[in-house]
């Protein structure tokens, strides 16, 4: 019994290294504190898909002019999944965000840059650890302006030769973000010492630092 009691603690101590753990879903982190809901309709939506959402959440939160990200699903035909049918490949929806931001103060553009500078676009249906087509790279778009405003930084970064393999990521249309379940909001800021987050999360999000120090919040340096 002692055995059994010793293994059982172990392995609920062992910290997961990839985006879906089973630590991450029900019983241990719905209980967590839940973000605030706020009031966002006057702010600009973008949207972006490029791994792990805990990761990119956190990345575009620390932008100037952004207030607000929202983990979700989209780019599938699914309605409203969940992140047992998501996180495990059994939807045709990838992890997204919508990123509620004041175009006075950042433009569309800017967070295109800030959605290739964050991630690597050339790795199909992959993000560091994380694997499938739930972790592929996709710019979603409102707008034809959008559109041309992606697939024209997708030119520059071709004729910069930034990259030495093909850029893989989707341009699509946005038809239908669903928001993740509350358990996943700000997770990288209120889930600190999950393994994940400290191994792949705040190490791409300080990648993302070093790299654009002029479009970090002034708290966020």
């Amino acid at each position: 019994m002692r055995i059994l009691k010793s293994t059982l603690v172990i392995c609920l101590l062992l910290a997961s290294t990839n985006c879906v753990s089973k630590n991450d879903k029900k019983g241990i982190l719905t209980t967590a504190l839940q973000p605030t809901k706020q009031d966002l309709g006057h702010y600009e939506t973008a949207y972006f898909a490029s791994g792990c959402f805990w990761c990119v959440e956190a990345i575009f939160e620390s932008v100037i002019g952004v207030k607000e990200v929202v983990s979700g699903y989209a780019g599938g035909t699914e309605k409203n999944p969940t992140y047992e049918t998501v996180g495990s490949g059994r939807s045709s929806h990838a992890e997204a965000v919508v990123v509620y931001y004041n175009p006075k103060e950042v433009s569309f553009t800017t967070l295109v840059k800030v959605f290739f500078g964050s991630h690597d676009p050339t790795t199909l249906n992959r993000q560091g650890p994380d694997k499938g087509t739930q972790y592929r790279s996709i710019a979603f778009y409102k707008s034809e302006a959008e559109k041309k405003a992606i697939t024209d930084y997708i030119q520059e970064l071709i004729k910069s030769n930034v990259y030495k393999s093909k850029i893989v990521t989707e341009v699509t249309a946005h038809t239908k973000f669903y928001e993740a379940e509350d358990y996943h909001q700000d997770f990288e800021k209120r889930h600190p010492t999950n393994s994940y987050i400290r191994n792949v999360s705040i190490p791409r999000l300080n990648k993302f630092k070093s790299k654009y120090p002029e479009l970090l919040k002034k708290n966020k340096h």
